[in-house]
C-alpha cells in the first residue's frame, strides 16, 4: 500500500473511536438521569403515607395532600418547611443524604422519617 493510502484508513479509524467515546458520554448522562426516581408521600387522615420513605441524592420527594386540611411538611434540621392546602402536590429535588424526620406544623401528631442514600 501506498503511504497516502493509510489516511483514509487513520481517518476511519479516528472517527470509529470518536463514535464509541461520544456513545459511552451519552450512556453516562442517560443512565444518571434513569436513575432518579420520584418518591411518593401521601398527607390523608392526618397521616403521612407512608411514615418511613427511602430515597436517593438527586430523586425528587412528592407531597401529595388528600386531606381536607392543609398541612406542612417541615424538617426538624430546617432543610425544608413547605404548606400544602387541600388536594395539592409539592415537588423537592432532595439534594444530600441523611436521615430526616418531618412533621406538620398544624397537626403535630402527624410525624415522618426520609432516609436518603447517597
Amino acid at each position: 500500500m501506498k503511504p497516502d493510502g493509510y489516511l483514509p484508513i487513520a481517518a476511519a479509524l479516528v472517527i470509529s473511536a470518536l463514535s464509541i467515546v461520544g456513545m459511552g458520554v451519552a450512556t453516562l448522562g442517560l443512565s444518571a438521569a434513569a436513575r432518579a426516581a420520584t418518591v411518593r408521600v401521601s398527607m390523608q387522615d392526618l397521616a403521612f403515607m407512608p411514615v418511613e420513605t427511602e430515597a436517593k441524592v438527586g430523586d425528587t420527594i412528592e407531597w401529595v395532600n388528600e386531606d381536607i386540611f392543609a398541612h406542612t411538611a417541615t424538617a426538624r434540621n430546617g432543610d425544608w418547611d413547605v404548606t400544602l392546602p387541600p388536594n395539592k402536590t409539592v415537588r423537592l429535588v432532595l439534594k444530600k443524604a441523611g436521615m430526616i424526620d418531618y412533621y406538620c406544623r398544624f397537626h403535630p401528631n402527624m410525624k415522618a422519617r426520609l432516609t436518603i442514600a447517597p
